[in-house]
């Protein structure tokens, strides 16, 4: 047995995975079918969940562990296709959500309940995040899913964790490994024992050996005639999705294809907030607003000025509701206390050309085209439910009100969208995949949206990133208990031999060493020191990146800095040609479009344009020079620097 663990995925669970991995004292290998790291992880907009944290105990917030998992519960048992949502929750109603006879995913359920506090500590104290802000969202009894201050909280966290790992590879470069543009094609088994995968890079097919765990996504951007989505849910074909264009179910069908079973695979989440760009309404990629938004006192208008939902209702309802009320377009409205307490949020959007800030409700009313009296009867009937608490929509919570005509909003058409596949992976609460027969597949893991029957049949809003965070911490930690179970048991070339353990306070891990020559030949690695990992940090965008460059010589004349003005820049807008400008660099991407977590679409907006302000708010300046610098073609003309 080889002494790693190969993780393939390099989303929020994948890492959380690796560091886990590393945390215990294992290697590992991870792999990564696009460019770099981050996958859907990175669009994240609302928060991550968590009940007891110090956080709500800061804020005086009385949530319980207790009241989390009965909300979990509830969503799990009441969650139907959205045109079959509001009778399922009247069937149900009266149903115990903790009745094993009725909730079958009681177990999951928990394990990513009671381990949220400890994911969050675990985000703060090891990564230093700042997730010191509470939000409410959709199905959930108290304020519980954190966000930092500043930019989306997804992005901040994966990022995080993707940062330390890389300065964890230059620390220990013999114990993790980080390889892009590598996708996965096959698990490696020795009779049921899953022992390794194959993945493809650079046209080779080649072979890793180790424990696997599977944080591969869902499959919600397979439109192909051979999709899973297509096959399972072909009335959702033509709908947009919020997806990256790596979440097509191959983490699925490896497992399935050496055993594993699935859960619910035919639950498809569709989200009812995903925002229509004036200029691109049938865009197919949309960007998700968050339901954030809602929990910080947006409501819904139809296309006649009047409100039809509690907002506040899970996401299968509401998208139900707007399906059944086919009155849009659908307005997503925030008065200006509510924008305030999410300003940043409102910033992004309206910057993105996605929201539009209206100083007055007769401007409003205006676009619309509805009278601004309309608009002030609705605001009143809101206003007079908040304050009774009785609103005929049922909705329950009601913050920054009262609503006035005489504010300013933000404003934004929203339309459902294709946002996350519930079903997946068969597993138990440790992670393990599992045969149809309940029985667990050796040496197989996972973690994420692959996983299916975490959430049930609806997923509460902020509990995708903590999945991500619980179960890849628990997908990494089995895999490392399997690991040092066979290794210290000499099993699959690994003899019982002395261990070593080697404690590092300061980078709070342990690290194992047996004596591996012979689980060095077992893992068919390239010839080095036993057990070790050959690094490989080059993040590959153009299928070039592993070509060695040879490096200048000292004395070497500096290559010539092109310069260009914002006329020249401006002739490229076409996605076969795209140039952008951030912070006076001038950026070829078109060879990234396609490869950027966040869709070619968030890049297209400011194609021939300067992006700075808008990049700067999403991420660090320095990500370009760190994971995209053969995009820099030269300099704005009058710029300082590159």
């Amino acid at each position: 047995m080889a002494q790693q663990v190969i993780v393939v995925g390099g989303g929020l669970a994948g890492l959380s995975a690796a560091h886990t991995i590393l945390e215990r004292g294992g290697n590992v290998l991870l792999l990564e079918k696009l460019s770099f790291c981050g996958g859907n992880s990175t669009k994240a907009t609302s928060g991550i969940n968590g009940a007891l944290t110090r956080t709500q105990q800061r804020a005086g917030i009385q949530d319980s562990v207790d009241a989390f998992f009965r909300d979990t519960a509830e969503a799990a048992i009441k969650g139907a296709p959205p045109a079959e949502a509001a009778a399922k929750q009247a069937e149900m109603a009266d149903k115990d959500p903790f009745d094993p006879a009725v909730n079958p995913y009681l177990e999951t359920n928990k394990r990513l309940v009671y381990d949220s506090a400890p994911a969050i500590e675990w985000l703060i104290e090891s990564f230093g995040l700042d997730l010191s802000l509470l939000g409410r969202l959709g199905g959930h009894s108290f304020p519980r899913t954190h966000r930092g201050k500043q930019k989306f909280p997804g992005m901040t966290i994966t990022y995080a964790l993707l940062e330390k790992l890389e300065e964890r590879m230059q620390q220990m470069p013999d114990r993790v490994k980080i390889i892009t543009k590598a996708r996965a094609t096959e698990l490696i088994t020795n009779g049921s024992e899953v022992i390794g995968c194959k993945y493809e890079k650079d046209g080779k097919v080649v072979p890793a050996y180790g424990p696997v765990v599977l944080t591969t996504g869902g499959y919600g951007a397979d439109f192909s005639d051979s999709s899973l989505l297509k096959t399972l849910r072909p009335e959702y074909m033509e709908l947009p999705t919020t997806n990256g264009v790596h979440c097509t179910g191959d983490g699925i069908k490896m497992a399935q294809a050496v055993g594993g079973a699935t859960i619910d695979l035919d639950m498809v989440q569709i989200h009812p907030t995903a925002l229509v760009h004036p200029n691109e309404p049938e865009a197919k990629t949309k960007f998700l607003a968050a339901e954030a938004l809602r929990g910080a006192g947006g409501i819904f208008l139809d296309k006649s000025g009047h409100r039809f939902v509690d907002e506040l209702q899970k996401r299968d309802f509401v998208t139900g509701a707007m399906w059944a009320h086919n009155n849009g377009p659908y307005y997503l409205v925030l008065n200006g206390q509510s924008s305030k307490s999410i300003e940043w949020h409102c910033l992004h959007y309206e910057g993105r050309g996605l929201m539009k800030k209206y100083s007055s409700a007769d401007d409003l009313a205006k676009d619309m085209g509805v009278p601004v009296s309309t608009i002030k009867q609705t605001f009143d009937e809101y206003n007079a439910a908040a304050e009774a608490k009785q609103d005929k929509f049922g909705r329950k919570f009601f913050v920054n009100t009262p609503w006035v005509t005489n504010d300013q909003f933000y404003v934004g058409i929203v339309t459902p969208v294709i946002h996350y596949t519930l079903g997946g992976l068969k597993c138990n609460a440790d992670a393990e995949v599992l045969k149809n027969d309940g029985s667990a597949v050796p040496g197989l893991f996972c973690g994420g949206e692959v996983a299916g029957g975490i959430h049930g049949k609806n997923r509460l809003g902020g509990s995708s990133l903590l999945d991500c965070v619980v179960y890849g911490r628990v997908s990494g930690g089995s895999a490392s208990t399997y690991l040092m179970n066979k290794l210290s048991q000499g099993g699959a070339g690994g003899a019982s031999k002395p261990i070593n353990l080697v404690v590092d306070p300061a980078t709070k891990s342990v690290t194992i060493k047996f004596d591996g020559a012979a689980a060095a030949a077992a893992d068919n690695s390239p010839a080095g020191e036993t057990g070790s990992i050959p690094r490989d940090t080059e993040y590959d965008f153009d299928g070039k990146g592993n070509e060695k460059r040879e490096k200048p010589k000292s004395g070497d004349a500096k290559p010539e800095i092109k310069e260009y003005t914002m006329a020249d820049v401006a002739k490229h807008t076409k996605d076969t040609d795209c140039w952008v400008v951030v912070s006076g660099k001038v950026l070829n991407v078109t060879d990234f479009l396609n490869e950027h977590p966040g869709g070619k679409e968030a890049i297209m907006l400011y194609a021939g344009k300067d992006a700075t302000e808008e990049f700067n708010m999403m991420h660090d300046e320095s990500y370009i020079t760190k994971y995209a610098p053969q995009t820099i073609i030269g300099r704005v003309k009058g710029a300082s620097k590159l």
